[in-house]
Parts: structure tokens; C-alpha cells; sequence
């Protein structure tokens, strides 16, 4: 009988016990189904925000009104600069063995056109005048660029500028909450602090890789206009421009060969 009570007694304990291990395992699969199902609610939440949400409404201002069109100028001035700055258009085949007429625009037709009004009288002159129209064309096409190099330099600044106010409206923000504000309030002003040196950077990285690659290329290109313009001007020099240097060759040897015969009667007198 004893054994019998003993025998009841240890089942319905370990139903009991097995009882509540169920209902323990029941709510903790319930409690992780509802903390999984509000995680996945939060990230779908997060992916349906678009970049335009993300990157640009939660900028604040600094973004809207700055660097949004910094951006803007940045992209329009890299596609001018890669129309207006090709090889094809600065230094063209053609004007490299017949230079274009007085209004072509590529590097060796101006400076030869320039020079041409010198070419019959001095060639000194003429090599100045291109020398001269080929730095002024040098001076545009590199103020052309340095746009890139000032976005470059100021956008970091901006979205600096961008950090310090979200992290003075972050930290007002804890002045006032009592160190407990509401969280969507603070992830606001931390995210204008972020996003707006993410756009400076943006910025300014490529602006600045774009004006070494294009002042790069236009140091090359004019370099090889000076050797064809120079080359062109020694075609084009007229034949009497070699007779007055030969003429001056000659001039200059018979001076030389008269202080030579002066030299020889003071030594015979002597």
C-alpha cells in the first residue's frame, strides 16, 4: 500500500513536472514567435524606406538646400567636362598637319592663326604669339576645372557642419528628456549628423579625383599642341626668313675673320 501512495505520488510528480516544462516551453516559443514576428515587421519597415528617404529627407536642410545641389553641379560640370575636354576637340589629327581656319577652336589652329600675322616679318614674334594664345587657352580650360577642385575642398566642411548640428540637437535633446528622450527623436538628430558627412564625402571624393584626372589630361594634351605648333611654325617660316639668317651667319664670320687679320698685322708689327 505504501509503495502503491510512493509509486502515485512520484507519477503525478513527474506530470507535473512535465506539465510545466510544456507550458515553460510554450512561452518561450511564443514570446520568441512575437519578438521574431515585430523583428521582421522592423526590417521589412527599414527595407521599404527608399534611398530618397533615407538619404535625403532625414538630412535635415543642410542637405536639401546645400549639399543636394553641390551634388547636382558636381555631376553636371563632370559631363561638360568630359564633352568639352576631349582629346578629339583640343588637339584634333587634322590640325596637327593643316591647322583649321581662324575660328576653329582646338589648341594648334588658334595659336598658328595668332601667329600667322608674324610669320612674314619675324619668326621670334610669331613663336611669341602662339606661345602667348596657347597659355590663355591653357588658362580656360583650367579655370574650367577648378570648380571641381572647390566642391572638393568645401563639401567635407558642409557636411561637417552637418555633424555639429546633429550633435547639438542630439544632446539637447538628452538636456531636456532628462537623459531619457524618445528614441525617434534622438535617431533623428544623430541621422543628420551622418547623412550630412556622408554627403560631403561623396561629394568630395569624387570631385577631387576628377580634377587630378583632368588637369592630368590637359597638361598632356597642351604639351603635345606646343610640339606640333612649333613644328608647324618651322613649315610655315618663308624662305626669306632663311636667306636674312644665312645673310646674318655670313655677316658674322667675316667680322670674325676681320679681328682674326687685325690680330695677325699687330703680331707681324710687332
Amino acid at each position: 500500500m505504501k509503495t502503491t501512495k510512493a509509486f502515485l505520488n512520484t507519477t503525478a510528480c513527474r506530470k507535473a513536472t512535465v506539465f510545466l516544462a510544456v507550458i515553460i516551453l510554450m512561452g518561450l516559443f511564443a514570446s520568441s514567435s512575437v519578438a521574431q514576428t515585430e523583428l521582421t515587421e522592423q526590417v521589412q519597415a527599414a527595407k521599404s524606406k527608399t534611398f530618397f528617404t533615407q538619404f535625403i529627407i532625414a538630412g535635415g536642410p543642410i542637405v536639401w538646400f546645400i549639399l543636394g545641389p553641390m551634388s547636382l553641379l558636381c555631376s553636371y560640370l563632370a559631363i561638360d567636362a568630359c564633352f568639352c575636354l576631349r582629346r578629339k576637340n583640343l588637339l584634333p589629327t587634322k590640325a596637327i598637319n593643316n591647322p583649321g581656319p581662324s575660328d576653329a577652336q582646338d589648341l594648334v589652329s588658334r595659336a598658328v592663326s595668332n601667329a600667322a600675322g608674324f610669320i612674314d616679318s619675324n619668326t621670334d614674334k610669331a613663336r611669341n604669339a602662339a606661345a602667348d594664345s596657347l597659355g590663355e587657352q591653357t588658362d580656360k580650360l583650367l579655370r574650367k576645372i577648378e570648380w571641381f577642385g572647390v566642391l572638393g575642398n568645401v563639401a567635407p566642411m558642409v557636411g561637417l557642419l552637418g555633424t555639429v548640428f546633429g550633435m547639438i540637437k542630439a544632446f539637447n535633446l538628452l538636456g531636456i528628456s532628462a537623459g531619457q528622450p524618445r528614441p525617434d527623436m534622438l535617431a533623428s538628430a544623430i541621422s543628420v549628423a551622418l547623412i550630412t558627412t556622408f554627403w560631403g564625402l561623396l561629394i568630395a571624393i569624387p570631385a577631387l579625383t576628377l580634377h587630378g584626372v583632368f588637369r592630368s589630361h590637359i597638361e598632356t594634351v597642351v604639351s603635345e599642341a606646343a610640339t606640333q605648333i612649333d613644328v608647324l611654325l618651322e613649315k610655315l617660316k618663308t624662305p626669306g626668313d632663311n636667306i636674312s639668317a644665312q645673310k646674318t651667319d655670313a655677316e658674322q664670320k667675316l667680322r670674325d675673320l676681320q679681328k682674326r687679320l687685325n690680330k695677325n698685322r699687330i703680331m707681324t708689327k710687332v
